[in-house]
């Protein structure tokens, strides 16, 4: 289900596996791959992307780039484990659809803009 972009800690990917979330990491399959292999990696497989980089804005909206959904975090990355227990909290909701949406996380809010289909 999830694309863990490079900045994502591995350690909060494995925290996240353990508790059976489905998640790969940008790390562990393509270290150093550029923001668009990184996307190509996940409409592959069929995954969102979640990252810290706001650069995968520009891609979605500016350059038109395809992706099945992306959650950027704007939180502060404290720690894996703060992290991980985030992202727990945000797949858990209902109200919040992921795929086909560009999700923004920040401390107080969420916003989920629709992306352009093909």
């Amino acid at each position: 289900m999830l694309l863990a972009n490079e900045n994502i800690p591995l350690k909060t990917c494995e925290e996240l596996k353990s508790e059976g979330i489905d998640i790969l990491s940008v790390r562990e399959i393509a270290p150093g791959a550029p923001d668009e292999e990184v996307i190509r990696i996940a409409n592959e497989g069929e995954r969102i992307l979640i990252t810290f980089d706001k650069d995968f804005g520009k891609l979605v909206f500016r350059q038109k780039v395809m992706v099945k959904g992306v959650i950027l975090l704007r939180i502060p990355p404290i720690s894996s484990s703060m992290i991980s227990e985030n992202i727990k909290k945000l797949l858990l909701r209902k109200d919040i659809k992921f795929e086909g949406h560009f999700t923004v996380v920040e401390v107080d809010k969420i916003r989920s803009i629709p992306l352009r289909t093909p």
